[in-house]
């Protein structure tokens, strides 16, 4: 596939090509595309590798913007996580979140229940056209003491009053989602490629009209020609710009490396528990004494977070490192002792660079940032038809990739189409409810696989996984269940032939459950390798590679 869609990339001539494959890339080019256009959309290396990968993956529905009187920003929010969990409902699902109460102030109940309410007001509209009642965003309720001790029981219960619970959204693999509107969009006509780099723009009378482009797996030199270029490049999007304007753009942006770790250990409880962290937020009109961190159930794992830090760090740097973890779990420990967390308990951290707000006078009040940066270059540096999207978060991808398109289209003179892309499931949410699709794949599949393996295989693949229960039954020796994991010899058999695999990384990390929760172990790891380079055709010293390189990022 990938080979095909690159000699389409050469032949081709777009009305839109994109340049980065995360959330924001991934939705534009399916935005696009659902309006008509003949786009295309190219990534340096695999799609989801960067920031959209290590995210905290909570679908944001606006509720802190609260404390700044940002209703504009809490109505955008919300209608996203809307959208979300109406376009890919297996991937997607409410999250209730617990915050403990203590006393009658800032920390009490009347307090935070009033906003909530207030919050649950101004978004009303939250369950528009989301017909799977499990994926419907419910009002706030309150907990007295004893139900949240019994959630809990080891909260610290001196003045404790009880909780107030609300809802945001949970993300259950953020990387198969940007490959599901990434192949929504192909399937549509859109074309698209990993593993190519876009090096120079190709511009005629301060029009651009494409890219100099290498494949990164040949060498091979292309030219893709497209009507418009849309940067969605991310962290990597303002050095590009620097570079492919020969320095007439001066990058500005201010980024955080937002972290968060994945702990092997997962309370009874079904809520996220919203705890008092260090920090404080210097622009919210009112706040609560610091801002909170969570501890949010994901699979099996609990994930815990977010840590910010302005960074000037290159994206391909980021890292955290053991001291950093462990001044973490020092922090989280002090909030919540009963945790007795220690390094040795975190499985995997994720950690990706986001544009921030300003820095403070100190680490412990930063200023977040509050909206994606959309430049039209014809203004800046004098290019037409050349457009530049540094995403904030997640949540808002396909919102804000809606404007930039728009934005193309009117610079190309093309008819803006009357939909509303929020409303269109994606190809692989081809089914009712998740619960039916859960219980259509179990009749199929109840011989070799067992329900926890089935409700994985619905989460990451939706309506596709059929194809990939057809296969299992086509072969017996592909109904294996890897050790450790969820994963079976059928999914990777589909991703690698289907999905646009170059390396172990990929498969491993972006396309499937093996280790995005932490390593699953050698023998795992080994018997997988096994089964890729089977189907792409490695040799040992090429499998060794590929291990090693997963190993770095394992480690």
């Amino acid at each position: 596939m990938r080979q095909e869609n690159i000699k389409q990339l050469s032949a081709s001539h777009y009305d839109l090509l994109v340049v980065g494959g995360g959330i924001f890339g991934a939705t534009a080019v399916w935005e696009a595309t659902m309006r008509g256009m003949k786009a295309a959309l190219i990534e340096a290396t695999d799609f989801s590798h960067g920031s959209s990968a290590n995210s905290y993956k909570i679908i944001h529905g606006g509720i802190r913007y609260m404390q700044h009187a940002d209703i504009p920003r809490v109505l955008s929010s919300a209608r996203e996580r809307s959208a979300f969990l109406r376009i890919a409902p297996h991937l997607c699902k409410p999250l209730p979140i617990m915050i403990p109460t203590y006393g009658y102030g800032i920390l009490g109940k009347p307090f935070l229940g009033a906003g909530s309410i207030a919050f649950d007001c101004v978004t009303a509209f939250r369950n528009v056209g989301i017909k799977d009642k499990g994926r419907r965003i419910p009002n706030t309720k309150f907990l007295n003491k004893e139900q949240v001790l019994k959630e809990f029981p080891h909260l610290d219960d001196d003045g404790l009053t009880g909780a107030c619970v609300f809802n945001d959204g949970r993300f259950y693999n953020p990387t198969r989602l940007v490959w599901a509107f990434i192949r929504h969009a192909m399937n549509a006509g859109a074309t698209a490629a990993n593993y190519v780099s876009a090096d120079e723009l190709l511009v005629e009378n301060s029009s651009v009209t494409g890219v100099k482009a290498t494949d990164a797996r040949t060498g091979e030199a292309l030219e893709i020609r497209a009507k418009c270029v849309l940067n969605t490049a991310g962290p990597w999007a303002e050095r590009w710009l620097s570079s492919v304007t020969n320095g007439k753009y001066k990058p500005e942006g201010v980024y955080s490396r937002d972290a968060c770790f994945v702990v092997k250990r997962r309370f009874s409880s079904d809520y996220a528990l919203a705890v008092q962290g260090e920090s404080a937020d210097p622009d919210a009109l009112l706040a609560r004494e610091k801002r909170h961190l969570f501890l949010a159930p994901w699979r099996d794992f609990t994930l815990i977070g977010v840590w910010h830090k302005v960074t000037d760090i290159k994206p391909e740097d980021v890292t955290v490192s053991d001291e950093e973890l462990a001044l973490y779990i020092k922090e989280i420990n002090g909030t919540y002792p009963h945790l007795k967390l220690t390094v040795d308990d975190v499985v995997l951290w994720n950690a990706g660079l986001v544009p921030f707000g300003e820095e403070q006078s100190s680490e412990e009040n930063l200023s977040y940032g509050k909206r994606s940066n959309m430049i039209d270059h014809s203004k800046t540096e004098g290019l037409d038809n050349f457009i530049s999207l540094i995403g904030l978060r997640y949540t808002m991808a396909r919102g804000e990739t809606e404007k930039a398109i728009s934005l193309a289209q009117k610079k190309l003179s093309l008819a803006r189409c009357a939909f509303k892309s929020d409303f269109i499931k994606l190809d692989s949410a081809n089914f009712e409810t998740f619960d039916q699709l859960k219980s259509d794949l179990r009749k199929k599949c109840d011989l070799f696989w067992s329900e926890q393996v089935t409700e994985a295989l619905a989460h990451n693949y939706g309506s596709d996984s059929f194809r990939i229960i057809d296969l299992a039954q086509q072969d017996s020796e592909l109904q294996r269940v890897y050790e450790n994991t969820t994963v079976t010899a059928a999914e990777i058999e589909h991703v690698c032939r289907d999905e646009m695999v170059e390396t172990f990384s990929d498969v491993i990390f972006r396309r499937t459950d093996v280790a995005t929760g932490g390593n699953p172990g050698d023998s795992t790891l080994h018997a997988i390798l096994q089964q890729v380079a089977a189907i792409k055709g490695w040799d040992n010293a090429q499998c060794d590679k590929e291990m090693g390189n997963a190993k770095l990022r394992l480690r």
